[in-house]
């Protein structure tokens, strides 16, 4: 144990005037074997950035970035080979009798703010039928991803903190059921989204004072095969606020484009909007009346500069 210490306290201190760096990987040749293990080390209330690099491998454990520890990069080797991955699943009992839920199920939960992670894939492999399984949930802020794979079934990607907001580049993210979905505001731009179900993409609960929700711009939404009866999104929350920027829309989206969870009166509250969608699903002519097409004078406040506010990362 003392041995751990020191090698713990040479690497931290070793950067002292920079930033701090560990090594994850499976065979031994890291710092660490894994990802957990590294995320502990780092120091609780840490004012300073750490890289965690995780080499190529598949990680099989749940994993919780705490609430104490920010300013975390986590960098892979490379997206399609360096696997975070974990198979919780809603209505898992756990040996102490609890019961895991939507909000506990996740592969990876994000606590701390001002994550990166970069190359990456995030995975909950629990199976098609197995009803919720979360791969990854964000509730922490200020949270960016940059050529990631978020990938599953059913509730996929939760974004769970209202009043939060996070960034996705050139991410690939596929699911069944509402796989996007929560309250956080988010950008995602050149993002490549994948339906496996016909079912609904976003399941947002954007809060009503909350001005922007999920936000897709220059993104490409493709489909399974089979598809023919997809929904952009439905609202989770009457005031779900999802916007699509120039995106490429798949056939595998209805032409009505919306759907309002069976209840009407969604309809008056929800702010679903499209701007110069196209492909074979995207003609806004069949669009449902409660949603919006939106103007060239419009689309003007819709920048990420106004939507992420004083936050530099989407620069890079």
């Amino acid at each position: 144990m003392k041995k751990i210490f020191f090698i713990l306290c040479c690497l931290w201190s070793a950067t002292a005037f920079g930033q701090a760096r560990f090594t994850v990987a499976p065979d031994g040749s890291g710092n660490f074997r894994s990802v957990q293990a590294a995320l502990d080390a780092v120091p609780n209330n840490n004012q300073r950035s750490v890289l965690i690099y995780i080499k190529n491998g598949i990680y099989r454990e749940p994993i919780v970035i705490d609430a104490r520890k920010n300013f975390i990069t986590l960098l892979g080797e490379d997206k399609e080979k360096t696997v975070l991955s974990f198979n919780n699943h809603a209505g898992t009992k756990l040996s102490n009798g609890d019961t895991l839920n939507t909000w506990t199920c996740a592969s990876v939960m994000v606590y701390g703010n001002d994550l990166h992670a970069e190359n990456l894939t995030f995975e909950n492999n629990a199976g098609f039928t197995a009803g919720q399984a979360v791969a990854l949930r964000v509730e922490g802020n200020r949270s960016s991803f940059k050529n990631c794979r978020m990938v599953g079934f059913q509730d996929v990607l939760f974004l769970s903190g209202s009043g939060t907001k996070h960034f996705f580049k050139d991410c690939y993210i596929e699911g069944t059921t509402d796989f996007i979905f929560g309250p956080s505001t988010a950008v995602f731009t050149n993002c490549h989204i994948h339906s496996k179900k016909n079912s609904h993409v976003t399941a947002a609960s954007t809060p009503r004072e909350i001005p922007f929700g999920f936000v897709f711009f220059d993104c490409r939404l493709t489909g399974d095969t089979s598809l023919h009866n997809v929904s952009l999104g439905r609202p989770w929350q009457p005031y779900a606020s999802v916007t699509y920027i120039r995106c490429d829309i798949g056939k595998h989206i209805i032409p009505a484009g919306w759907n309002n969870w069976k209840n009407p009166t969604n309809e008056a509250t929800a702010r679903y909007a499209e701007y110069k969608s196209y492909g074979e699903g995207g003609d806004p002519a069949a669009r449902v009346k409660w949603s919006r097409q939106l103007s060239d004078e419009e689309i003007r406040g819709y920048t990420i500069e106004k939507i992420l506010g004083d936050w530099d990362i989407y620069k890079k």
